[in-house]
C-alpha cells in the first residue's frame, strides 16, 4: 500500500491536465494516471494541428445538456479570458478566426506543454502508460489498484473523456466507473460529425464534391433529447455526403429518422450582401439564364444543380413561370434531407451524453452520493457546439473540481 494522495486523477488529457496543474498549485498531493503511452493525443490532432482551446464567447448557450444551466457555475467561475491569460502568460501566440474561435499559431503542443509545466509547478505525480484494474471504496477512502499495486486517495477524479477517435485511445471507462457506483448515464452518441446519406434526393449533388460555401442549417426539434438549432456555418460536400462546420454542428441536435433542412442562401443573405426575394423577382434578371442568375450568390458548379433538378437548366428568366420560380426558391432556402446515420466514433469530435447531470453538483463537480467522487470534461452530459467550447468545458470544469480537492 503505497502513501495516500489528496486527489488521484484518472485520464491525463485536457480536463485531467489542467485540474492536476490547479489542485496541485494549491498544495495539493496529486497523482494523475492515463493508460496511454503519449498524453493528449486529442488535443495534439485538435484544430488540425493547433488546437481551438477555447471560444471568446462561450456561454452556456454553447451547451447542449438534459440540465442546461448545469454549466453556469464553472463558466462564470473560469471564463475563457482567464485561460486566455494563462496562454499569454505562456507567451503563445494565438489567433482568432471564425465566431471568436482561438487557434495557436503554432502548434498544438504548445498547449500540451503548458499544462504538463502547470502540473510541474504542482509537484504532480504524472504516471503512464498505466492500467487501471480496479476502483474501491474503502472506509471513505478511494482505492485504485494498478499492475504496480494500490494507490488511496481521499479524492478520485474522473477525466477520462469519451468516446470519439478510438484509435488514439479513447475508451468508456469514467462511464464504467459511473456505472459501478449506480450513477446514471445518459446514452452517449457521436457529436460534431459528418452526416452520411443515401437519400436520392442528394444524388445529383455527389459529383460537386469538395465544394464548400456559408449556410442556413437547422436540425433538432422541441420534441428532441437537446432540443432544436439553427446555425449560419460553411457546408462542405463530400463524396460520402455532408461535412463542414454546419453539418458538425447540425448533427449534435438531429435524431436518427429526421431531416435536416438547409437555406443555401440563408448565410448569405444574414451578411446584408443580397435580398432572396430581390434576387428571384429582379426585373433586371429577366434576359439571364436561370443558373447564372443563382451563381451570382453560390457557385456555378451548385447553380447548375439546381437549375438541372427543376428543368430550368439554359432557360432565361423570362421564360420561367411563377410557379417554377417559387418552386426554384422552395428548393434553394428550404432544402431538406433525410441523413441515412452518422460516420460514427472515429470522424466524431465529441461525444453527446455521459454522466447525467443530475448526479453531480455542479460548483464542485462532485457526485452526490460519492463523497470525493468526481467526474469532470468530456464524460459529463455537457456537449459544446464547434468552435473551442469543449475545450473550455474542460479548463472550466477542471478549475471547479480542484478547487473543492
Amino acid at each position: 500500500m503505497s502513501k495516500a494522495w489528496d486527489a488521484i486523477i484518472i485520464g491525463g488529457g485536457a480536463a485531467g491536465l489542467f485540474c492536476a496543474g490547479v489542485a496541485g498549485q494549491l498544495g495539493k498531493k496529486v497523482l494523475v494516471l492515463d493508460h496511454a503511452d503519449i498524453l493528449c493525443e486529442k488535443i495534439r490532432i485538435s484544430g488540425g494541428g493547433r488546437c481551438n482551446f477555447t471560444n471568446l464567447h462561450s456561454s452556456p448557450a454553447n451547451f447542449l445538456s438534459l440540465n442546461p444551466h448545469f454549466v453556469k457555475s464553472a463558466l462564470a467561475r473560469y471564463p475563457s479570458k482567464e485561460f486566455i491569460k494563462l496562454v499569454q502568460t505562456y507567451r503563445i501566440a494565438y489567433h482568432e478566426k471564425h465566431q471568436g474561435q482561438l487557434f495557436c499559431d503554432d502548434s498544438a503542443k504548445q498547449i500540451i506543454e503548458m499544462l504538463l509545466a502547470e502540473c510541474a509547478k504542482g509537484h504532480v505525480d504524472i504516471r503512464h502508460p498505466v492500467e487501471v484494474e480496479s476502483i474501491s471504496n474503502e472506509a471513505g477512502s478511494w482505492h485504485v489498484k494498478t499492475h504496480s499495486g494500490i494507490e488511496r486517495s481521499r479524492s478520485l477524479v474522473m477525466a477520462t473523456g469519451g468516446l470519439p477517435v478510438p484509435a488514439i485511445g479513447a475508451t468508456a471507462f469514467s462511464l464504467d466507473i459511473a456505472k459501478q457506483f449506480g450513477l446514471k448515464v445518459i446514452d452517449p452518441r457521436p457529436a460534431l460529425v459528418p452526416l452520411s446519406f443515401t437519400s436520392g434526393e442528394f444524388d445529383n449533388l455527389i459529383e460537386l464534391s469538395g465544394l464548400s460555401l456559408p449556410v442556413r442549417i437547422a436540425a433538432g426539434s422541441k420534441g428532441n433529447r437537446y432540443g432544436a438549432c439553427r446555425f449560419n456555418e460553411d457546408l462542405l460536400l463530400t463524396h460520402k455526403g455532408l461535412s463542414g462546420p454546419a453539418v458538425l454542428q447540425a448533427s449534435s441536435y438531429w435524431a436518427e429518422g429526421e431531416e435536416i433542412h438547409v437555406d443555401w442562401l440563408g448565410a448569405v443573405e444574414a451578411n446584408g450582401q443580397f435580398s432572396c426575394d430581390e434576387l428571384f423577382n429582379h426585373e433586371d434578371n429577366r434576359l439571364k439564364l436561370t443558373e447564372n442568375i443563382l451563381a451570382s450568390v453560390m457557385p456555378l458548379r451548385l447553380a447548375k444543380a439546381f437549375a438541372e433538378q427543376k428543368n430550368l437548366l439554359g432557360k432565361k428568366w423570362a421564360e420561367v413561370s411563377k410557379k417554377d420560380r417559387q418552386s426554384l426558391k422552395e428548393l434553394i432556402t428550404n432544402w431538406s434531407v433525410k441523413p441515412a446515420g452518422t460516420l460514427g466514433w472515429k470522424k466524431a469530435e465529441v461525444m453527446l451524453g455521459g454522466v447525467d447531470t443530475k448526479e453531480l453538483d455542479g460548483q464542485t463537480m462532485m457526485t452526490r452520493n460519492h463523497p470525493g467522487l468526481y467526474f469532470i470534461g468530456e464524460c459529463v452530459d455537457i456537449t459544446g457546439h464547434l468552435g473551442g467550447h469543449n475545450f473550455q468545458w474542460a479548463w472550466a470544469s477542471g478549475f471547479a473540481c480542484a478547487q473543492s480537492i
